[in-house]
């Protein structure tokens, strides 16, 4: 249900709220917030976000470590598919959001299939299987370099009510298209089904916009947009100049990692 957290009149919850009353449980005298580097949404996956917290314990009770936190806080979360990784003590001047150098992203493509029933099982919304089955790869990666660099991603957002306050420039200090692998795939490798990984880093992402360079990548590989045509939507700087019906579905994002 996306990472940020949802009010107690919601029927969703959000990962933050999980962490939140795991977190609970360690007994703190103020309750604890988590502050999220990546605001993650519904239905897209996170391999390693971050977030930074404080605790507050009662006098005379000692700091917790971090293996005790790890420990403690994964047992609490046990009936959900959450986990916390490492534990890190850091300065207070530290802050997941604002602090972090950079965000990279792994959008995985499934190739070969023409229907949506010949997906893997096990592969189920982990991955997009983009209509028509296979995608011309290398005009998608020279439409690729037309993200690369400092520009106005204006078109490449979906507006949302942070829209008004932030700026549309974003750096792309990487976008790669590479092939990859699916889950046990060496197994039924003469089913033609190829994975392709498309990888985005950057210090910071716009609203939806992986989602939205990965649709437009595919549309350039399924031949409905030429390479050029990537280059033309950043110079239009204008939201609604994007094709309809061309973002990328959640299904096949990772936040891969954030790096500070």
């Amino acid at each position: 249900s996306g990472v940020m957290e949802t009010s107690n009149d919601q029927s969703i919850a959000g990962v933050q709220n999980y962490l939140q009353k795991a977190a609970q449980n360690l007994k703190p005298i103020v309750p604890i917030k988590f502050y999220i580097s990546s605001r993650t949404d519904t239905g897209v996956h996170a391999l390693c976000n971050s977030a930074h917290l404080d605790i507050q314990r009662a006098p005379g009770k000692p700091a917790f470590n971090e293996k005790q936190l790890i420990y403690s806080l994964n047992y609490h979360l046990r009936p959900e598919p959450i986990r916390i990784l490492n534990a890190y003590r850091v300065a207070n001047s530290f802050h997941a959001r604002f602090s972090a150098l950079s965000r990279t992203y792994v959008y995985r493509l499934l190739m070969g299939c023409t229907h949506h029933s010949e997906i893997p099982v096990f592969e189920r919304d982990l991955c997009w299987a983009p209509v028509g089955g296979h995608l011309n790869v290398p005009a998608m990666q020279d439409a690729a370099q037309f993200l690369l660099g400092t520009h106005d991603f204006s078109t490449f957002r979906s507006l949302n009510s942070e829209t008004p306050f932030q700026s549309p420039v974003r750096t792309i200090l990487q976008a790669d298209i590479r092939p990859s692998s699916g889950f046990l795939s060496h197994h039924y490798e003469h089913r033609g089904l190829e994975f392709w990984e498309l990888k985005f880093r950057s210090r910071s992402f716009l609203y939806r916009q992986v989602r939205r360079m990965v649709g437009a990548l595919v549309a350039v590989g399924q031949g409905k947009l030429a390479p050029y045509h990537i280059k033309e939507l950043l110079e239009i700087k204008d939201s609604r100049a994007f094709p309809p019906n061309t973002m990328a579905p959640p299904s096949g994002l990772f936040l891969k990692s954030v790096e500070y």
